[in-house]
């Protein structure tokens, strides 16, 4: 048998993927976490909050739901759903520091909890800080002249 034989039948046996439903999951239930975002800010607002203080808490709010969520293995559900629609938000990366540490947590705190925890997010932190040093030299150099 060759090699694009076999990749034939491959893609025959290959249960084919719902990708209209997959991408129905993920906009509705992205949808929703971003709505509960919004109600968040609003309720932060209507507490007194000035808007920006209110954004702040309405992300730390859902950071923190998320990460009780990935505990308490109730977010792998929402996300078998969900697809992108979990991974796209700030929940998804707060799921992806909070899963490895639970997964992790037999190996104890500082070997596997704290070693295992930034795994997945830690490139995308590094990413983020050195392109904010970056872009900040730019913008400094920029407005020098």
């Amino acid at each position: 048998m060759t090699e694009k034989q076999y990749q034939r039948i491959v893609k025959e046996m290959a249960p084919k993927s719902p990708v209209k439903k997959d991408c129905l999951n993920a906009f509705w239930i992205g949808g929703l976490i971003c709505a509960l975002g919004q109600l968040l800010i609003n309720g932060y607002t209507a507490l007194g909050m000035e808007k920006e203080m209110a954004s702040t808490a309405g992300s730390m709010t859902l950071v923190a739901l998320s990460a009780l969520l990935t505990g308490l293995s109730v977010y792998d559900d929402i996300a078998k759903v969900a697809g992108a629609g979990t991974l796209v938000p700030i929940t998804g990366f707060a799921n992806s520091v909070a899963a490895p540490a639970v997964e992790f947590k037999t190996e104890g705190f500082i070997l596997g909890v704290g070693a295992k925890m930034f795994t997945i997010a830690g490139p995308v932190i590094v990413y983020g800080v050195s392109a904010s040093v970056v872009y900040g030299l730019i913008y400094w150099i920029t407005t020098l002249f």
